[in-house]
């Protein structure tokens, strides 16, 4: 299968809980996946602390800063990959500025996107899956992407990938008209009711959407916020989201 390539320039734990998720639902199949890297700025390295997120693996953090799986092996005494747990601190020893690296799975499944809003000051894909579990989902993060705000220790305009999308798990973010299981589900931190959404987080969204738009075929009439699903009753992405500007936007990569 052919690889794709779309370019954009793009932890005290709390426990946050997020409006506008529903219950799991039973995931289907999953198959192989292309890899799409972001590229970045001209690489300055240096060394820095990274906190692992829910399904991120050596090979996946090594892609993301551009660096070797055995580097990161030996400067954190780890044996085994497999030893890798969710929130533990990691030394990346001489990073490149990070990016996002993102899979597409050949599937027919997906026909929406769901566009949320944290309706938080802060969060990330990690305190998102905790809180998530305590309101008792089983598998944790209700989303399928994640777009940080730089809280958290995360960048502002991070791209996360959730393990229901490396899964290819149905959602827990939009239950009306059943949009878990043909809707990809992508969660902005923040709360757009009060405050605006940064460019950089808008960027790394316009981004993201494009490149599963076209990968998966579809329409713009098909991506929309939750509070534009038929049957959802919510503000979410918030009153100061700019819907009309990000679907105008998204028109010019057609």
């Amino acid at each position: 299968m052919k690889r794709l390539i779309c370019t954009a320039v793009i932890t005290g734990m709390a426990t946050i809980l997020c409006s506008c998720a529903s219950a799991p639902i039973r995931p289907p199949e999953y198959s192989t996946k292309d890899i799409i890297s972001l590229p970045t700025a001209p690489i300055l390295r240096k060394d820095i602390i990274h906190t692992v997120a829910p399904g991120e693996t050596v090979w996946r953090i090594a892609k993301m800063y551009d660096i070797e799986t055995k580097d990161i092996m030996r400067a954190n005494t780890l044996k085994r990959p497999k030893e890798l747990k969710m929130g533990r601190r990691l030394l990346i020893p001489d990073a490149a500025p990070l990016k996002a690296v993102i899979p597409l799975y050949p599937s027919k499944k997906w026909k929406y996107i769901i566009i949320h809003h944290s309706a938080t000051d802060e969060g990330s894909a990690l305190h998102f899956h905790i809180a998530h579990h305590l309101r008792g989902f089983k598998r944790g993060l209700g989303y399928h992407f994640v777009i940080d705000n730089g809280t958290r220790g995360k960048e502002d305009g991070h791209i996360e990938v959730s393990p229901r999308w490396l899964k290819q798990l149905d959602g827990a973010h939009c239950k009306a008209s059943g949009m878990n299981k043909k809707g990809i589900g992508i969660c902005l931190v923040g709360n757009f009711n009060k405050e605006r959404i940064s460019k950089k987080q808008m960027d790394s969204l316009l981004y993201l959407v494009n490149c599963l738009r076209k990968h998966y075929k579809i329409p713009l009439k098909n991506i929309m916020g939750h509070n534009q699903v038929f049957g959802a009753r919510t503000e979410c992405p918030g009153k100061n989201f700019p819907l009309s500007e990000f679907k105008k936007q998204l028109k010019v990569f057609n």
